[in-house]
């Protein structure tokens, strides 16, 4: 059974940082390109916004929202996948997803995060 689960979201001031971890089980991790979406309140789930993505060879790939803001890493020997938010707003909040891709996508259950003064 493949599992996702993300954790470190909360509720933070403006300018702030947050680090977000997600761990995965039942999946090769080193086969797999871990990204990172959210959704903000009143989206639907198809318009989630993709955040950043790395791959299996440690490309990473940042989102318009996500440069000069977010660092995104992966540990192998970890089976883990972290997003570091750094200056955040308030516009960043939304539920953020971890995913893994290889032939098939698999999804955690988000964790919210929050940026309000």
């Amino acid at each position: 059974q493949v599992q996702l689960v993300e954790s470190g979201g909360g509720l933070v001031q403006p300018g702030g940082s947050l680090r977000l971890s997600c761990v995965a089980s039942g999946i090769t991790f080193e086969r797999y390109t871990m990204f990172w979406y959210r959704q903000t309140p009143g989206n639907e789930r198809d318009d989630r916004e993709w955040v950043a993505s790395i791959g299996r060879d440690g490309t990473v790939i940042l989102g318009d929202s996500a440069k000069g803001r977010f660092t995104i890493s992966r540990d192998n020997s970890k089976n883990t996948v972290a997003l570091q938010m750094n200056n955040l707003r308030p516009e960043d909040t939304a539920v953020y997803y971890c995913g893994a891709r290889d032939v098939t996508a698999y999804w955690g259950q988000g964790t919210q995060v929050t940026v309000s003064s």
